[in-house]
């Protein structure tokens, strides 16, 4: 538009178009940078009314962020995050003690079977030892003497004089390395104090007679009768 057409323009009352303002464009800021003042405010603490220093609002010493009161030792949960009961864990501390205790007497009787196997192979042993060039066994012996031992009925082989000897208990039987063999009542006292299961045969001398029904050899029973 020429400036003649502009003044008159403006001589019919027309007011020229208003020029935009001009803003100051300031630099984007930088990744990670504050604005000017941080965050504390006009009082110097930081902003959500905490003050320097870490501390909570209220100046309250022990109390949660939460202001539920002071911090106490946590409760125990279950499994689903729920608190659990003092009588869940007084029932859980019940349950733990019992299985110690359990525990400790499993492993208790487990010692103790142990030194009753040790303390018999000891005896064992030293009556094996005993018993050597002690046995009368006759390897011509003809009669058989029957006897229970260990829940069956068990023999021996005897001849006519230590068949008589046995049934007044003048002889004995033990039983040793599988073997049963007859010795005499001395020997058979000592056998007894070293390992008293090893008593195969001790008969009375005062029992009244025909109270062994086994004594005689013509009593027939069978090897594997079991009583």
């Amino acid at each position: 538009m020429s400036d003649s057409l502009k003044d008159q323009l403006l001589g019919l009352g027309f007011k020229p178009a208003p020029k935009p303002e001009r803003t100051e464009r300031k630099p984007d800021a930088k990744p990670g940078s504050r604005p000017a003042g941080g965050d504390r405010t006009h009082g110097g603490k930081p902003a959500g009314g905490k003050p320097a220093g870490g501390k909570p609002a209220g100046g309250k010493p022990g109390a949660s962020r939460d202001g539920r009161g002071p911090r106490g030792p946590r409760a125990e949960t279950r499994g689903g995050g729920k608190p659990r009961t003092q009588e869940e864990i007084d029932l859980a501390k019940a349950y733990a003690l019992r299985a110690e205790t359990e525990k400790r007497e499993r492993m208790a009787a487990e010692q103790a079977k142990q030194e009753a196997a040790r303390v018999r192979r000891e005896a064992k042993a030293k009556l094996d030892a005993f018993l050597v060039g002690k046995a009368l066994n006759d390897a011509a012996a003809e009669h058989a003497r029957h006897f229970p031992y260990g829940g069956k009925i068990k023999r021996v082989h005897v001849n006519p004089d230590q068949l008589k000897a046995l049934n007044a208990g003048e002889l004995g039987v033990v039983q040793s390395n599988g073997r049963y063999l007859l010795v005499t009542a001395a020997v058979l006292a000592e056998a007894k104090a070293i390992f008293p299961d090893a008593v195969a045969l001790e008969v009375d001398p005062n029992a009244p007679p025909g109270s062994d029904e086994y004594a005689d050899p013509q009593y027939q029973v069978p090897d594997d009768l079991v009583w």
